[in-house]
C-alpha cells in the first residue's frame, strides 16, 4: 500500500501545503505636506478620498517630494494642486511613518507635516487624486480626520499655535517656540 499523502495533500504525512509567499520588493518613498489654516476664520482645508471600500476617508494634504524640492516647497506645492489653497509654511509639526503593500511593493513611507497659513487661492478639488476637499472648522478636525497619526499631529499643532496666540507671538507659536518634527509611528493604514 503506497504511503498516505496526508490530510494537506503534502507527499509527507503530517506537513502542510504552505502557500509560497512572493518576494515583494521593499521601497522608502518621502512625502510632505500639512495642516494649511485659515487664521481669520477658524478653519483648515482637508481633503477626502475614497479607500478600497469606497469609504470618504479625510486626511491632510500630502504627496511625493519632486527631485530637487525642499520637504516645506512640496508642502506648498502639494496643499495648493489638492486644494487649490496657496499656503505659507509657518513651521515643522512632526513625521509619520509607515508602511503598506501596493502592487508587488512593499513601501515604506514618510510624510513630513507642516502648519501653513493660508494666504490665498479658492477651495478646489480638481486634483484627480482628490474626491472632495473642505473647510473644517479647527474644532472638529480631530472626530473628521481618518487618520489617528494625523490627529495627534494636529492636536499638538493647534495646542501650541493657541498657546503662542494667548502669549502674543505673531507665528502663533509661544516664545519662539518651533514645533520640531518629532517621529511619530504610523498606524499602518496607507495613506498617499
Amino acid at each position: 500500500m503506497p504511503p498516505s499523502p496526508g490530510r494537506s495533500g503534502g507527499s509527507q504525512p503530517g506537513r502542510r501545503n504552505r502557500r509560497r509567499r512572493r518576494r515583494l520588493r521593499t521601497v522608502d518613498e518621502t512625502s510632505a505636506g500639512g495642516l494649511v489654516i485659515d487664521g481669520d476664520h477658524g478653519l483648515a482645508a482637508i481633503i477626502g478620498r475614497l479607500d478600497r471600500r469606497g469609504r470618504l476617508l479625510w486626511s491632510l494634504p500630502k504627496g511625493h517630494i519632486e527631485p530637487g524640492e525642499t520637504p516645506e516647497q512640496t508642502a506648498v506645492r502639494e496643499v495648493a494642486e489638492e486644494t487649490g489653497i496657496i499656503g505659507r509654511v509657518v513651521t515643522a509639526i512632526g513625521t509619520i511613518d509607515y508602511w503598506f503593500v501596493a502592487g508587488n511593493r512593499r513601501i515604506h513611507k514618510t510624510v513630513h507635516h507642516f502648519l501653513l497659513d493660508a494666504v490665498g487661492g479658492e477651495l478646489s478639488d480638481e486634483d484627480v487624486e482628490v474626491t472632495e476637499v473642505a473647510w473644517v472648522p479647527l474644532g472638529e478636525l480631530d472626530e473628521v480626520l481618518a487618520y489617528a497619526d494625523e490627529r495627534r499631529l494636529v492636536r499638538r499643532a493647534l495646542s501650541l499655535r493657541d498657546r503662542g496666540e494667548r502669549d502674543g507671538d505673531a507665528d502663533g507659536l509661544a516664545g519662539g517656540e518651533r514645533l520640531g518634527a518629532r517621529p511619530t509611528r504610523g498606524s499602518g493604514t496607507e495613506q498617499t
